[in-house]
């Protein structure tokens, strides 16, 4: 299933800052108020965009997708599939891109390689793949077709998801168990539900910031959301941190969003438009993330992912300790 690009006659015109980008082909659909309650929809699908080209790490994502690199010895993005199907989560769409199909591979049957075990007795290798392997009609991957953004590649799955909440994962980043701290606060307030962590004050003109209103332990209402703010300016040191539960109709807004930052269809930019008529939830992720979209947070995800593992902690840390006191 492809992702059309951009109608060229409502494309922003890049010599008029005034003109916004209309994705061809959506029509808004009539207003629709959220479920709550006893009748509110359960999460059953996941949006991970993973078209990005991964441009932080080349050479190495020249020819293999960044989604694709291990940690440990499990791509980053079966991790993250990991993690939401812990939670409960049954249906994953991969809004990909060219030379993305790799990750479509990953997740069928290899033929020859389960033969290949077979025949030589490596039943633990093949009850690994087994065990990794989604279920027939689990996964659906549909191409977004121009790098326009967060936004645009949300966009591209609304034919998959339809009309009922999902959720999107950042594949970059790893929250071990985040998902399913956010399907209990969406049990709990129902609306949109987006993970949050506290980072140093003077660090938050980095990342998407939040505003804080009224507090429920765990989780709060959502009042404002800015994109990159300016240094000293942010309205709290609570960043977006790769994890959203959505209401359908983010969809009617992302159909008529206007290009922001960097030339793309912004997410947060819609989120905001939906604030105006659904509550927003933040959920204080009680965890780590860890970024494997930056070298540093790659490389912590492989020492914290590493020293977790029973047969590997042991034997890894001390080979850790003897390097860093010989360093």
């Amino acid at each position: 299933m492809a992702c059309p690009h951009l109608n060229p006659a409502s494309t922003l015109n890049l010599d008029s800052a005034a003109s916004s980008a209309v994705l061809d082909g959506a029509k808004p659909s009539p207003s629709r108020s959220p479920q709550h309650g006893p009748s509110m929809k359960r999460i059953r699908k996941a949006v991970l965009p993973v078209a990005g080209l991964g441009t932080r790490f080349l050479p190495a994502t020249k020819a293999v997708p960044k989604e694709m690199m291990t940690v440990v010895d499990r791509p980053v993005v079966q991790h993250v599939v990991d993690e939401a199907k812990a939670a409960g989560i049954e249906h994953f769409i991969f809004v990909t891109g060219r030379n993305k199909a790799v990750i479509e591979d990953h997740f069928d049957i290899a033929y020859e390689l389960n033969e290949t075990l077979e025949k030589r007795s490596k039943t633990k290798e093949l009850e690994s793949l087994t065990q990794d392997l989604p279920q027939a009609g689990q996964t659906s991957f549909t191409r977004q077709q121009a790098p326009l953004g967060l936004g645009h590649a949300v966009w591209c799955a609304r034919e998959i998801v339809g009309d009922e909440p999902f959720a999107v994962l950042l594949p970059d980043m790893l929250s071990r168990g985040s998902m399913e701290q956010m399907l209990a606060a969406y049990d709990r307030h129902g609306g949109n539900v987006i993970a949050v962590e506290e980072v140093p004050h003077d660090q938050t003109h980095q990342y998407g910031i939040v505003s804080v209103g009224e507090e429920f332990g765990q989780t709060f209402e959502i009042t404002g959301m800015v994109e990159k703010p300016p240094k000293g300016t942010a309205p709290s040191n609570y960043i977006i941190s790769g994890r959203y539960i959505l209401q359908p109709e983010i969809f009617d807004i992302l159909s008529s969003q206007e290009k922001g930052a960097g030339g793309e269809i912004q997410l947060t930019d819609a989120m905001i438009r939906l604030m105006g008529s659904q509550k927003f939830y933040g959920m204080k992720y009680q965890g780590r993330t860890y970024d494997t979209g930056s070298k540093i947070g790659f490389l912590m995800a492989n020492v914290a992912y590493a020293l977790d593992r029973e047969e590997l902690g042991a034997g890894f840390r001390q080979e850790l300790e003897a390097f860093l006191k010989g360093a």
